[in-house]
């Protein structure tokens, strides 16, 4: 392997190393509480949302991007998502039960 080579591949595997860690730390862990799949909504309670500059927990409706997501989860599972604040208000744009 080249030098020029190693140092690609470094710097690609540093990329990617970081991608996934700021991917954790943008992942929010809450619980739902309501779903209602005809206005493409869920209420969740969660736990401090740094990455919408909420520092406390709070029980949240958002809209989701994907009606699809709302027939993955019902009340009372336990999820981690992520979401993004929209100009039509908070939006969740991905979502996946907890293990």
């Amino acid at each position: 392997m080249t030098p020029i080579t190693r140092i690609a591949a470094a710097f690609a595997l540093t990329l990617g190393l970081t991608a996934s860690a700021l991917a954790q730390a943008a992942s929010i862990s809450g619980e739902v509480k309501k779903i209602d799949e005809s206005a493409g909504k869920i209420t969740l309670k969660h736990g401090p949302a740094k990455s919408l500059g909420m520092d406390e927990p709070m029980t949240m409706v958002y809209r989701v991007r994907d009606p699809a997501m709302l027939k993955q989860v019902k009340v009372g599972d336990k999820v981690s998502f992520e979401a993004e604040e929209a100009p039509s208000g908070y939006t969740v744009t991905r979502m996946q039960k907890a293990r």
